[in-house]
């Protein structure tokens, strides 16, 4: 007698267990914990959006953190608003940018704001009860050379402490950060509304 042929619904649940076993098997060889140096690059949107959601899943599991704006501190950003409105007691928010390199239009007076949030970063990296600090938009500081991009690797390897993550984000990313991070993440350009003539809107961009 002829084995009586698989339903669709079977197979697929033949397939998910398969699936299954073979991913548990490769989780089981997954012990170790450590804190992360995080980069989110590329020249998509998205790359501050996924360090707030970071920021926002420590929150929800009471794990203390921080942020350190180094571009937009001049901006009023929905961002800011929830997390000094509502998780001050979790989050330090510090905006030490005062707007993109363009808007400014002081070379001395940029790389000084880069290095007053740099000072405030490695204070934040360095204290034991924060458990990730997003540094937002620190590549563009880098690209531009306000910050020594060497002196920015040499703390991470060897100054932050195990347990600590660092996020940070930024297109063009510099290639010496791609090298030490354990996890990074290239954002692809599509398609964006301002090439349509569409502004930044609240909700979306801020």
């Amino acid at each position: 007698m002829a084995d009586t042929p698989l339903s669709d619904e079977d197979r697929h649940a033949q397939k998910m267990a398969k699936k299954k076993a073979a991913r548990d098997k490769i989780m089981a060889t997954k012990e170790g914990e450590k804190g992360l140096i995080i980069v989110h690059t590329g020249p998509g949107k998205g790359k501050s959006s996924s360090g707030f959601g970071m920021i926002l899943r420590c929150i929800a599991h009471e794990m203390p953190c921080a942020v350190v704006q180094f571009i937009k501190g001049a901006w009023d950003t929905g961002e800011r608003r929830i997390l000094e409105g509502n998780f001050s007691d979790l989050c330090q928010f510090h905006a030490m940018g005062e707007g993109f390199t363009w808007e400014t239009q002081d070379k001395s007076r940029d790389i000084a704001m880069a290095a007053k949030g740099w000072e405030k970063a490695k204070e934040l990296i360095r204290d034991p009860e924060i458990k990730m600090v997003l540094l937002d938009e620190i590549n563009i500081a880098l690209r531009y050379d306000y910050l020594d991009i060497a002196e920015v690797v040499r703390f991470l390897s060897e100054e932050k402490p195990p347990m600590t993550h660092v996020v940070l984000t930024g297109r063009n990313a510099k290639e010496e950060l791609i090298e030490i991070a354990e996890l990074v993440t290239e954002m692809t350009l599509v398609k964006h509304p301002f090439r349509s003539g569409i502004k930044g809107q609240k909700g979306v961009e801020f």
